[in-house]
């Protein structure tokens, strides 16, 4: 009986890299970038030992935030995977929620995918700022609840919240549109130039806005036509 196989039994393949070869080495490196990033922010921040929020301050930490991040190279889902290395307190130095959520707001702002979801229903702490000058032509979906300053100094772009937020949602942003499926805090809007905020459920206190319209499930609360 002949072996159908007898031609090939010198044969050797050579090794070939399997994908995850490359990819994990790749995912390493990129989240190492995102920590390092993150602890050059915060290192400069705690200078002062405590971390206000201060109009000055905001800008600062986001003048920074864009500098550190500014030749790392993220995906989407690294940003993810980084909101729960810094829930967890996984080789994180510090945990300041308004530098951490700024931080954030700055990846999500400059990533190259303009539609952007974070899936952050599972973790434990909220933060604050996300959201934070999002620009036109991205849309940020985060599926959990929100901590204060959501969307805060909005610039054009649209931020949906699948879940609840805290105080001072929307306070300065100029235009765009934010919604937020369930409730919302106190200072809904307030300094706020222009845009619109949704809100699916009740918002707990309105904030002096300058311009702008405001909902409460589907109603409008703030810049009713006439």
């Amino acid at each position: 009986m002949i072996n159908p196989f007898e031609d090939f039994k010198d044969f050797r393949s050579e090794a070939r890299p399997l994908p995850l070869d490359r990819l994990v080495p790749a995912h390493d490196e990129a989240m190492a970038a995102l920590t390092s990033g993150y602890t050059k922010l915060v290192e400069q921040e705690v200078k002062s030992l405590v971390w206000f929020v201060e109009h000055n301050r905001v800008i600062e930490a986001y003048t920074v935030a864009c500098e550190v991040i500014r030749s790392l190279d993220y995906d989407g889902q690294n940003i993810e995977e980084f909101c729960y290395q810094l829930d967890s307190g996984a080789s994180m130095p510090y945990l300041i929620s308004g530098p951490a959520g700024i931080y954030i707001s700055a990846l999500c702002n400059h990533v190259a995918e303009d539609d952007l979801v974070l899936r952050l229903r599972h973790m434990q702490r909220q933060m604050h700022f996300l959201g934070y000058r999002l620009p036109h032509g991205k849309t940020l979906r985060i599926e959990g609840d929100t901590g204060n300053f959501t969307g805060a100094a909005l610039n054009g772009g649209q931020l949906i919240v699948a879940g609840s937020s805290g105080d001072w949602i929307g306070a300065g942003m100029t235009e765009g549109k934010i919604t937020i499926v369930k409730n919302c805090g106190r200072n809904t809007g307030e300094w706020m130039q222009g845009g619109e905020i949704w809100v699916g459920g009740r918002i707990h206190g309105l904030g002096r806005s300058v311009s702008g319209r405001i909902y409460q499930a589907g109603e409008p609360v703030v810049g009713r036509e006439r």
